[in-house]
């Protein structure tokens, strides 16, 4: 088995067709979760380089697609899936991975957000520095939350006035990390400038008691 993880090309429009049927089958077996795309539009994720895919030599493994919203403030990474036969494997955490990176890459200064049910998910987007959030939080383009009608759960969103459903709203502020590490990158070099001047005035006290 030799599982490979990367951007997807035009090479990868023969899978389409089971990526959407996977995509169908895991919301079918939850009872929830990622709404089916058309053909079309999972085809344009392909060929605009905006998708990641996961094959095993010649079969398809596991798929996400990135896309963009709100004069490209906002970049959701959607509908993660892995075939019930690869799961387990670590693929979701390489397909991920590679979607977060693909999204700093294409626009470094937007949010990434995501919606998701699964616990590896959220497990995934933590580990990556993502944070739960209201949907007050993400994008309010009208266009990302029609992509919703589709789901089963669609009634629950209407009945709360697109304030919460079953999906946990997860989200990367890329300014609020580099601030965060900026503080963390201070913080340090105060503590080490402390050991310092300490360690310095240790030696003078050490040196007057010979």
């Amino acid at each position: 088995m030799k599982i490979d993880v990367m951007v997807a090309s035009k090479e990868h429009l023969r899978y389409v067709t089971q990526i959407n049927d996977a995509i169908d089958e895991a919301a079918k077996s939850r009872g929830t979760g990622i709404a089916r795309r058309t053909d079309e539009y999972i085809a344009d994720k392909i060929n605009s380089g905006k998708a990641i895919i996961a094959v095993n030599r010649e079969e398809f493994v596991g798929f996400c697609y990135i896309e963009s919203w709100g004069h490209d403030e906002f970049v959701a990474n959607s509908g993660l899936i892995v075939r019930p036969q690869y799961r387990n494997m670590g693929v979701a955490k390489r397909i991920k991975k590679a979607a977060f990176e693909l999204s700093r890459k294409r626009f470094p200064n937007a949010k990434i957000f995501g919606l998701t049910t699964g616990e590896a998910v959220m497990r995934i987007n933590t580990e990556l520095g993502y944070e739960p959030v209201t949907f007050a939080k993400l994008t309010d383009d009208e266009e990302f939350w029609a992509g919703c009608r589709s789901c089963v759960n669609y009634d629950v969103l209407q009945r709360t006035n697109m304030t919460k459903c079953l999906c946990t709203g997860m989200i990367y502020d890329p300014a609020k990390v580099a601030k965060r590490r900026a503080e963390e990158e201070a913080r340090k070099a105060e503590e080490a400038k402390t050991r310092e001047h300490n360690g310095s005035w240790l030696g003078r006290i050490f040196k007057r008691s010979k």
